[in-house]
């Protein structure tokens, strides 16, 4: 079982429960949170919203990615974003007042993963190509659509989160 942990996410096997035609999302939704939890480990509570040369700060990182896994996978249900995921979306980038810690944002995160993937455990796979609107503009797009841009829109993220991090951490 150490080895499993050794490889990377997809090569430890299919998930049960998840179709075969969503394991890629899954597989990345869940290398995404390893990568970040052993990233943020220790992560300087004071570099948290540091935005260096102009990047985007870890802090922003880590409550888009939580977000966009939100906002993309109720698309994905066909529902429209709430008023509390749109106030949510409005605040990403700034410090709270309450000042998340990088554990309070991590439990976020990792707990937005889980609904993901029990989300996804769910999809009958006949939905797939299924048409959704995205946003006010209701821009059209599919269910595995926006699942695979939610997978590919946190590794974005999360390669983005690992340059600085370690760039603010020296």
């Amino acid at each position: 079982m150490e080895n499993d942990r050794k490889l990377e996410v997809w090569l430890r096997g299919p998930l049960e429960g998840i179709s075969p035609l969503l394991q890629p999302v899954a597989h990345a939704l869940l290398q995404a949170r390893e990568e970040v939890n052993r990233l943020m480990a220790d992560f300087p509570e004071i570099l948290l919203w540091v935005t260096p040369v102009g990047m985007a700060s870890p802090g922003f990182h880590l409550q888009h990615m939580a977000g966009v896994l939100d906002r993309l996978f109720t698309y994905a249900r066909s529902e429209a974003l709430t008023e509390h995921q749109l106030h949510k979306l409005s605040l990403e980038g700034q410090m709270p007042e309450i000042g998340y810690s990088v554990n309070t944002l991590l439990e976020i995160f990792n707990r937005q993963v889980d609904d993901a993937i029990t989300q996804l455990s769910s999809v009958d796979e006949i939905t797939l190509t299924d048409k959704r609107a995205v946003g006010r503009a209701k821009l059209p797009s599919t269910v595995i659509g926006l699942y695979t841009h939610a997978a590919e829109h946190i590794m974005r993220h999360l390669g983005q989160l690992l340059v600085t991090a370690r760039m603010l951490r020296g």
